[in-house]
């Protein structure tokens, strides 16, 4: 390339844009200095960069990716570039902007008339008889404080003695969670929140769920799953399940008491609590991968159920998705992998807990550390084209041999095509 055509390329697309052909590296730029991503990078051939560079990859935190995408940056990003996060992610992985996703889509569901929101009464367990989406009621009753109280009211005394849970919107690992199950321990919070010495608290949203109560429990333990999920395209939807995601387990055997209704370590699965328990074992890190928890349900439950189960999860995210597409921005510049919370109940119903556009890339163990290596590499190999260079003018359906661990969930664009390697997607659940 000559000066005079640099010169052009750099003033059409506000840096020197450097033909396929003549490309011989990708560089990548990332403000998480994890082993798992940098080793990947590197044995790709990849060479490091700073953010003010020309970079071709960026794995990004979610502010830096807001900051990157945000109006005052004047960022625009050239073809050959690409990055981990949606611009507006939140809409997903906000625990009340999941939940108001979601009752949207509901309701658009059921104006359109569609069989997917057919609703059926149910009988709670105080005998109160309430009713609930058939297909849809895969998220626990959920309301906004303090927008929805009055509401969260009208429902709890429908059952006075069910637990709820409350957790701050956009917090994560498990940070200011904590149980009620009394009205006067909500209001006791409340006032307190906004003293003096906690401003900060009443500016800050909750939502409160129904707590699942009944949970599976393994040993006596509870669990609950953690599943990686990669969306590559929101519109049309393309999305793919990791296979090996894992159970994490509390560390205190499960107890409804109400003297145990304060103890974390009985209650919340997220290994940064539980890691601070005295019974927490680093050589497994309270793991169990999902591989073993479908045999061990196989063997105790029988495999037809076990099968519905892992179909029902499938649904679940799948619907979860298709419910914030129609407000993503879908940039072609971007992919995300998403950390999917499931809890599943003692009748083997899964309930969606919430989800995580920065699940952690620490490891915990050994195998935690092969896990979150291979997962990274599958990541590329699936968003990449063939040449393994980022162009955003692909069409992003990989190839069956670069899935590695990756299972098709949906491809709406294979769906209109009717496409033989749609795979599941086809089945009745997805439509």
């Amino acid at each position: 390339m000559n000066q005079e055509t640099k010169k052009i390329a750099s003033n059409l697309y506000g840096r020197v844009y450097v033909p396929p052909v003549e490309k011989c590296r990708v560089t990548f730029c990332t403000d998480l200095e994890k082993s798992v991503l940098i080793s990947n990078f590197e044995r790709r051939g990849w060479s490091q960069v700073g953010p003010d560079d020309e970079w071709n990859f960026y794995w990004a935190s979610t502010q830096t990716c807001r900051n990157l995408f945000s109006v005052d940056s004047g960022y625009r990003m050239n073809d050959n570039q690409m990055i981990n996060h949606f611009p507006n992610h939140y809409e997903l992985s906000r625990k009340d902007l999941l939940v108001k996703n979601i009752k949207r889509y509901r309701k658009e569901l059921e104006r359109e008339g569609s069989p997917l929101a057919e609703k059926a009464e149910v009988v709670l367990a105080g005998g109160q008889v309430a009713t609930r989406y058939v297909h849809l009621d895969f998220v626990p009753v959920t309301f906004v404080l303090p927008a929805d109280y009055n509401m969260f009211v009208e429902e709890y005394r429908k059952s006075p003695q069910s637990t709820w849970i409350m957790k701050p919107c956009g917090k994560s690992q498990g940070t200011g969670i904590f149980l009620i199950n009394k009205l006067s321990k909500l209001k006791k919070w409340s006032r307190e929140a906004k003293t003096p010495f906690h401003p900060q608290l009443s500016k800050e949203s909750y939502v409160i769920s129904r707590y699942i109560d009944n949970p599976l429990l393994i040993g006596g333990k509870k669990f609950d799953l953690r599943l990686y999920v990669l969306v590559t395209s929101f519109r049309p939807l393309k999305a793919y399940l990791f296979q090996l995601g894992f159970c994490r387990f509390c560390t205190v055997k499960y107890d409804t008491s109400v003297t145990e209704l304060d103890n974390m370590y009985v209650h919340l699965t997220n290994v940064s609590v539980q890691k601070h328990g005295g019974d927490y074992n680093s050589l497994h890190g309270g793991k169990m991968s999902v591989q073993n928890l479908r045999l061990y349900l196989e063997g105790t439950r029988g495999r037809a159920v076990t099968e519905r189960l892992f179909a029902a999860m499938q649904w679940l995210i799948v619907h979860s998705l298709k419910a914030v597409a129609p407000v993503m921005a879908n940039d072609r510049h971007c992919f995300e992998c998403y950390g999917y919370d499931i809890i599943i109940d003692n009748t083997l119903k899964p309930w969606l807990v919430e989800v995580n556009a920065s699940p952690s890339l620490t490891s915990t163990t050994v195998n935690d550390r092969i896990l979150k290596h291979k997962l990274i590499d599958n990541i590329l190999s699936v968003i990449l084209p063939p040449d393994g260079v980022p162009d955003v003018r692909w069409n992003k359906i990989p190839v069956a041999d670069s899935l590695g661990n990756f299972e098709l969930l949906i491809d709406e664009e294979l769906l209109e095509k009717d496409e033989p390697n749609a795979r599941g997607v086809k089945s009745n659940r997805f439509k």
